[in-house]
């Protein structure tokens, strides 16, 4: 992430609730969406209306409900089947038998007519925070776009009320028009939203946060069928922040604001580059 283009979000963030433009009418985007919750999930048919409203827009979605399947991919040994669900009046919409990632790709190289100005994933039902990320095919959607060159923005809701995706697809679609104002949308920008639970009724504005290091905490109970199976079920407790730093997403979204996290897809660690070193005889193989 930049410097320039984390002064831009800073300027935004401060200045929410102004007008974006300012009076100027700026040049319509061309925005493809995408998710994991598949093609005629709540929050993206919201997400769908409030940016059919600035933007051209393009839908490739999973046809089925594909939640946690994080970067996964659907390999070039299956057949992509594409299904047109474009609507009468509607933007084009298609549902694909893929992965979030692959559905991605698949809108990016295919189905879309013309290069996209950002690519947006969401909104999903239930928050993606911290560490959660990874796991987050609504996450893996928006980095296989930043990995192919596109400025892309995940969002998630947390506690996925039907009635709090209007709200937060307005949000998005503010942010997204700042954003543009501001000319950050550019590629190498990768956002990463969440926004709190009944936004509809109650929302405090966003914050400019970092991404929360607390490790999920995954149990799983182990219990047997009437006909003696054993299995497990397994059990997640929501990440609570009480420790991480006061700028942490977790912290932000636990006090009722929208996090926006700037990610980056260079997993590079200076840190351990600058502790590891490697012997002369791994160094020099003659």
């Amino acid at each position: 992430m930049t410097r320039r283009l984390l002064t831009t979000l800073l300027l935004f963030l401060t200045s929410w609730g102004m007008t974006a433009l300012a009076g100027e009418e700026l040049p319509r985007l061309s925005v493809l969406l995408v998710n994991d919750d598949g093609y005629n999930a709540a929050g993206l048919s919201a997400l769908t209306e409030a940016m059919a409203e600035v933007a051209e827009v393009f839908v490739v979605a999973p046809r089925r409900q594909e939640s946690g399947t994080g970067h996964a991919i659907t390999t070039t040994r299956e057949p992509l089947l594409v299904y047109d669900k474009t609507e009468q009046g509607g933007p084009p919409r298609y549902a694909v038998d893929a992965r979030p990632a692959t559905c991605t790709r698949l809108g990016l190289e295919s189905l879309v007519p013309k290069a996209p100005d950002l690519v947006i994933s969401g909104i999903n039902s239930g928050a993606n925070l911290g560490l959660v990320s990874f796991y987050s095919g609504t996450v893996g959607a928006a980095r296989e776009a930043v990995i192919a060159g596109y400025p892309a923005i995940s969002v998630s809701l947390e506690g996925g009320r039907t009635e709090d995706y209007p709200a937060s697809a307005r949000i998005v679609r503010d942010l997204v028009l700042d954003l543009q104002a501001q000319d950050a949308i550019q590629p190498g920008l990768f956002l990463n939203v969440n926004l709190p639970a009944h936004v509809s009724k109650r929302f405090k504005g966003l914050r400019l946060t970092r991404q929360s290091l607390e490790a999920p905490q995954l149990s799983y109970e182990r219990r047997v069928s009437p006909g003696g199976q054993v299995y497990y079920w397994g059990q997640y407790t929501e990440l609570s922040g009480e420790n991480d730093e006061p700028d942490s997403d977790v912290r932000a979204v636990r006090a009722g604001f929208g996090a926006v996290t700037p990610l980056t897809i260079d997993q590079s660690a200076m840190r351990g580059m600058e502790r590891l070193s490697l012997s002369e005889s791994l160094l020099n193989s003659d």
